[in-house]
């Protein structure tokens, strides 16, 4: 991942990766203005080519789109470069991630960057915690992620029950200085939060709502992915037991 060099803000940095997403995004950015309102922000919308049908709609918002810009990625296209494009470009002390298809509540994000302040590395928008949900999406999907959150938590020790969620806070001094291996999905997200639970950074959660979109196509591929989920997921498992028998 190219490091920043810029200096952090006092500013919540909202990425949102984009794939096609005309007819969500105008809801997604209004949702996150409406959530963010009289908290300083930016919202990058990343996208991967010039035709993406996401752009116009954004451009047609003109001044409706309040602090979003669109940030091209130019890495190499798919969502592990977006997000590191995003990463790269984001301004602020704090960094979230969430997705354009309304499945996240943006109103969670405060809460979020309010624990990341005082002192987490990564903060979840948890569906598996007490006063969390997940509506829709495909049964084996849902049961895997379940799955592999409870057992990270409960075994592993890792702060969050949700450890696949794409829905994140990170501190931005953390991701500036960590290095991205994944190339590819969504698995970001597990990876990071797995290397901070074992650099001993604290991990945590706040309650989430998940709903399955009802608009656009699913970028998701998980049989595609799946390989990249089970390494972090055994990194974690390994670095629990290796700490607790040393």
């Amino acid at each position: 991942m190219a490091r920043s060099k810029k200096s952090r803000q006092a500013l919540v940095s909202i990425v949102v990766p984009v794939y096609n997403e005309a007819d969500n995004i105008a809801s997604c950015l209004n949702g996150i203005a409406d959530a963010m309102n009289g908290i300083p922000h930016e919202v990058l919308v990343v996208y991967d080519f010039d035709e993406d049908t996401t752009l116009p709609v954004v451009k047609a918002m003109g001044d409706k789109a309040g602090s979003a810009r669109l940030v091209k990625n130019t890495i190499g296209r798919g969502a592990a470069n977006a997000l590191k494009t995003g990463f790269a470009s984001a301004l602020g002390d704090v960094i979230v991630t969430t997705m354009a298809d309304l499945s996240d509540p943006p109103d969670v994000i405060p809460v979020m960057a309010e624990k990341i302040r005082k002192g987490a590395a990564v903060v979840s928008g948890s569906r598996y915690m007490s006063g969390g949900s997940q509506s829709g999406g495909p049964l084996f999907k849902r049961t895997l992620s379940r799955i592999a959150g409870e057992s990270l938590y409960y075994v592993a020790g890792l702060g969050t029950h949700d450890a696949t969620t794409n829905f994140r806070a990170y501190s931005g001094s953390f991701i500036k200085g960590v290095t991205i291996e994944s190339g590819q999905g969504f698995q970001i997200a597990l990876e990071l939060t797995v290397k901070a639970h074992l650099a001993g950074l604290v991990v945590d959660e706040v309650p989430s709502s998940w709903t399955d979109r009802s608009a656009g196509q699913s970028r998701f591929k998980l049989f595609k992915w799946l390989p990249g989920y089970l390494k972090w997921y055994l990194k974690a498992m390994a670095g629990s037991f290796a700490s607790r028998y040393r």
